[in-house]
């Protein structure tokens, strides 16, 4: 018979399933970022709280996972135990019984209430919770304050597309291997296209209209695409239809790229003053065109995944993992003196 699932999310969610033995083990399949990393670090913490489980992690290049956790949780596949998913899937799987109830069966000591609405919204179908927040995001601009002094440019509090442009062209400086800007190339829902949805938004552009009509083909699609293209040719760093998070935040770091147009989550990591470049470290609302507000693609929200879990058993972990307590191990283990990506209104949430 099979296992009811339980998912977690967050900008990630967790999610697992097992069978009772002496000790069970919960397979997670987790995407392969940082924060996942120093979880792999916490989890004897967990282990020693709780003898009869033990966890057992399988780090996933984003699009890997992104194919592979849809497949298993349609099949009902039993390949993993936990897996990281986006706020997308989760009121999707909710409707099709393939999560089960959270919000009733949490430690008293979880703060649910805390969760940015948002976010909390994400997690839910029918106004019940059907996973947990790892960490929530959006995006924004981060600018080199020295490459964009050299230049005699300054970035204004709230940039549009057009001064993108304009500082990507001051700034690069091909004779020293410094790239004007950086943004995701590598082909992927949670790759390129968690950028391109946030710049058609700006744009005015959406996928479909009101009557699922395809508006690929519309100007607010036509207008930005080639502007992206043309300004990862002519001012980003080399190779850059395969480039994707790390590599772009690792030449921003080291000043090889002015700015970079990403999720907030990488704040808290270039902040370190551990960090090559961190003192040189400025921040900018995500750029616009025509449309006031760009919004977050739901694809990173983030998204990097959930998980899901076997018995009660397997939802202790989940609430585990994405309590305030752990997020400041988290910042511990990190040596991160910076404020954690947290999904609450609170500082420590």
């Amino acid at each position: 018979m099979l296992n009811p699932r339980i998912l977690l999310t967050g900008s990630f969610f967790l999610l697992a399933t097992a069978t009772a033995q002496a000790q069970t083990k919960i397979v997670i399949a987790t995407v392969n970022n940082g924060d996942m990393i120093i979880m792999q670090k916490l989890s004897k913490e967990f282990e020693k709280a709780h003898p009869d489980i033990k966890l057992d992690w399988v780090v996933l290049e984003e699009n890997v996972l992104r194919e592979r956790v849809p497949r298993t949780i349609a099949t009902r596949g039993g390949s993993f135990d936990v897996m990281t998913i986006g706020t997308y899937e989760t009121p999707i799987w909710a409707k099709k019984s393939w999560l089960i109830r959270l919000d009733d069966d949490l430690p008293s000591s979880y703060d649910l209430d805390d969760v940015l609405k948002p976010i909390r919204d994400g997690l839910s179908y029918d106004g019940k919770v059907f996973a947990l927040p790892f960490y929530g995001e959006s995006s924004f601009t981060f600018y080199r304050k020295d490459l964009f002094q050299k230049a005699g440019v300054t970035m204004p509090e709230k940039p549009t597309y057009a001064d993108v442009e304009k500082f990507a062209k001051a700034t690069t400086d091909r004779a020293k291997g410094v790239s004007g800007i950086c943004l995701r190339g590598k082909p992927g829902w949670g790759e390129n296209m968690a950028y391109v949805d946030t710049l058609v938004n700006t744009f005015g552009g959406r996928w479909f209209d009101e009557k699922w009509k395809p508006q690929l083909t519309s100007p607010e699609w036509k207008e930005p695409s080639p502007s992206y293209v043309n300004m990862m040719k002519k001012y980003g760093p080399p190779g850059g239809s395969s480039t994707a998070t790390t590599r772009n935040r690792a030449l921003f770091a080291t000043g090889k790229c002015a700015m970079w147009i990403d999720a907030t989550v990488a704040a808290g990591y270039l902040a370190n003053p551990r960090i090559e470049g961190a003192s040189s470290l400025g921040f900018a609302p995500a750029p616009i065109a025509r449309c006031r507000m760009e919004r977050r693609a739901l694809s990173w929200r983030w998204e990097s995944p959930p998980r899901r879990s076997t018995s009660r058993r397997g939802s202790s972990s989940s609430s585990w993992a994405t309590s305030s307590r752990v997020r400041q191990a988290r910042r511990a283990v990190g040596r991160w003196p910076a404020v954690l990506p947290a999904p609450g209104k609170s500082p420590t949430s």
